[in-house]
C-alpha cells in the first residue's frame, strides 16, 4: 500500500493553480504537472482563438490526467497537478477509483483574475474566456475541497495548502 498522494490546484485560469501548486510541490519535495501541457494542440488553438471548450473537447484530456494521477500513485509517486476541473463531474472523472487524491480550490473574485490575466504574455488561454469558465464553474464545498482565498499574495495561498496539507499528514521538506 502506497502513502503516495496527489494534490490538485482547481480553479478558473488566473487563479494561481500552477504558481501555487509548483511551490508547494518544491517545498514538500513532490513533482509538478500543469495540466495546460497535456492538452491538444486543437484545444489550445481553440482557446487561443476565444472558443470555450466543451465537454466533448475535455473528455481525452481529463482521461490524459486521470492516467497521469494513476501511475504516479501506482508508482508510489506523490505529485502536485494544477488543474482547472471546474465541474464536479470533472472532478470525478480525475480521481475515478484513485485513493489519497485532494483537492485545492482556489477560490478568487473576477476581477482579481481578470487584473492577472491582463498582465501574462505568451499563454494560449484567450481572456476573452474567463466569463465562460466562470459561467461553468461549479464551486466545490468544502466536503470535496480545501478552500484557499487566491485573493491574497502567493506566499499566503501557499501557506494556507502547506497547512492543509499537514492536516492530511504532509510536511514540507
Amino acid at each position: 500500500m502506497s502513502d503516495a498522494v496527489a494534490l490538485v490546484m482547481i480553479g478558473v485560469s488566473g487563479s494561481g493553480k500552477s504558481d501555487v501548486g509548483q511551490e508547494a510541490a518544491r517545498r514538500l519535495g513532490f513533482k509538478f504537472f500543469d495540466a495546460d501541457d497535456f492538452h491538444s494542440a486543437a484545444n489550445k488553438d481553440k482557446m487561443h482563438r476565444g472558443v470555450p471548450l466543451t465537454d466533448d473537447d475535455r473528455r481525452g484530456w481529463l482521461q490524459s490526467l486521470h492516467e497521469l494521477l494513476r501511475k504516479e500513485l501506482d508508482a508510489g509517486e506523490s505529485c502536485v497537478l494544477a488543474c482547472s476541473a471546474l465541474k464536479r463531474v470533472y472532478r470525478e472523472q480525475l480521481t475515478a477509483g484513485l485513493k489519497g487524491v485532494y483537492f485545492f480550490y482556489l477560490k478568487v473574485d473576477h476581477d482579481v483574475v481578470a487584473s492577472r490575466l491582463g498582465l501574462r504574455k505568451s499563454h494560449f488561454f484567450n481572456k476573452e474566456l474567463l466569463d465562460t469558465q466562470f459561467a461553468i464553474l461549479e464551486e466545490p464545498g468544502p466536503d470535496e475541497a480545501f478552500i484557499v482565498d487566491q485573493n491574497r499574495p502567493l506566499e499566503d495561498a501557499v501557506q494556507q495548502v502547506l497547512g492543509y496539507a499537514a492536516q492530511v499528514g504532509l510536511k514540507p521538506l
